[in-house]
């Protein structure tokens, strides 16, 4: 009997697997943690609910938690980010409950959010922290029963901490996304490349030559901008952080106010999670043919609804992921995947290599959590640094590199403080 879901199609589930054992080829940490998992079950029993993208990659995180013994329901963190072949392939074949459709509308959304709070989760697992606030907003009462979570992204790091802020936060979270083996690969290597990848498939563009804008320059921008530039693009960062700003100067970028940048840019892309980073304002400068999109989580670091009422008539959908909105005075600005996250939306994601590390740390995390979180406060916590370093030393030795390691006498130099200038 086919375990409970709500996707688009069973009968795709055959070329889901096919993807998603092609990335598991690039998830040897990942592979390796599944393995011990099978032979220890160290999640046996617990009630797991994720909401998390649903890409190949996020297929075999949740095939690992399985192995490790969880009763895993998984429903998707974004509208436009589902893979329905790979939702399919769980529902198919590895029996896991998915709630996820491609272009879902809000509606669906949050109802496939509830049917993962449904599962009376012992442990939450997300993405942006949505499946948390609803947790703590509407079904209070299951709040007892959860021993903790793990968060995967910036922005849900950052609404984690301001309900702890407040006190609101009722549960101890693991910050993922705080790890070194996250934030400076998967948010660095992954979002630069996929990103890129996003707006090329999405629009057909030669960056080459053009004037790329970056709203911001924390770890995904930073990946951005650097292959932007590597593919040719002149890029703008626009910041509000003066180190962040000057770090992006000496990094040999431009840096200036977005209003400066709005009549330079042909292409702009946000990734700082905050609001309205493109405003009205700044659509009035831009030039005709002007292509927008993010890759913040959130559908508003572009005021799209602004620009819907600055538009003379309904956007047109002139390819998948384009709407092209004609502005009174014969403007056209083009919107990338409705504003939502690009490099999901109109392309696969980050590739599963630095996927491997990201899920290697949601993996452990939920271990670490299992064992800890009843000496846990509610905060939000960062990974152990032995963790993390366990799973750098897993990569390197997935890639057959070798590094060295402190002789005595070097550990006993490094921890005296008698020997100085000699």
């Amino acid at each position: 009997m086919t375990v409970e879901h709500d996707i688009r199609d069973l009968n795709l589930a055959t070329g889901g697997r096919y993807r998603i054992e092609w990335a598991e080829r690039d998830m040897p940490v990942l592979r390796q943690i599944r393995e011990r998992f099978e032979k220890e079950k160290p999640l046996d029993g617990v009630r797991l609910s994720a909401c998390l993208h649903v890409t190949t990659e996020t297929a075999n995180l949740a095939r690992t938690l399985q192995a490790g013994g969880a009763d895993v329901v998984l429903v998707a963190s974004n509208p436009l980010s589902t893979q329905d072949d790979v939702a399919a392939s769980l529902v198919s074949h590895f029996e896991i409950p998915v709630f996820a459709i491609k272009g879902e509308d809000k509606d669906t959304y949050y109802d496939h959010i509830t049917r993962a709070l449904d599962h009376k989760p012992h442990m939450t697992m997300d993405d942006g922290a949505d499946l948390v606030s609803e947790l703590h907003k509407n079904r209070t009462e299951l709040l007892d029963d959860v021993l903790g979570g793990t968060e995967e992204t910036t922005t849900g790091v950052i609404r984690l901490r301001a309900m702890a802020a407040d006190g609101a936060l009722k549960f101890p979270v693991i910050a993922v996304n705080d790890s070194m083996t996250k934030h400076l690969f998967d948010n660095r290597y992954g979002t630069g490349q996929s990103t890129i990848d996003g707006i090329i498939r999405a629009t057909n563009v030669l960056l080459a030559g053009r004037t790329l804008v970056v709203g911001g320059y924390g770890w995904c921008s930073r990946g951005i901008a650097s292959r932007a530039r590597g593919m040719g693009a002149n890029v703008i960062v626009t910041e509000i952080n003066p180190l962040k700003a000057l770090e992006a100067v000496m990094d040999g970028f431009r840096v200036m106010p977005m209003m400066q940048a709005a009549p330079l840019g042909d292409v702009f892309v946000t990734s700082t999670g905050d609001k309205n980073v493109i405003d009205t304002h700044h659509f009035a400068l831009m030039k005709d043919g002007a292509i927008v999109a993010n890759s913040g989580h959130f559908n508003v670091e572009i005021n799209i609804e602004g620009l819907r009422q600055m538009a003379d008539d309904e956007p047109r959908r002139i390819r998948p992921f384009v709407e092209q909105f004609h502005l009174p005075d014969g403007r056209r600005i083009n919107l990338l995947a409705e504003g939502r996250l690009v490099n999901l939306s109109a392309a696969e994601g980050h590739p599963a290599s630095v996927m491997d590390m990201s899920f290697a740390n949601q993996a452990l995390g939920a271990e670490f959590m299992l064992n800890n979180g009843d000496s846990l406060e509610p905060k939000v916590y960062t990974i152990p640094e032995d963790i993390d370093q366990q799973i750098a030393r897993l990569k390197l030795e997935s890639m057959n590199i070798e590094i060295d390691t402190l002789t005595k006498e070097q550990e006993q130099y490094l921890n005296q403080w008698r020997v100085g200038t000699t």
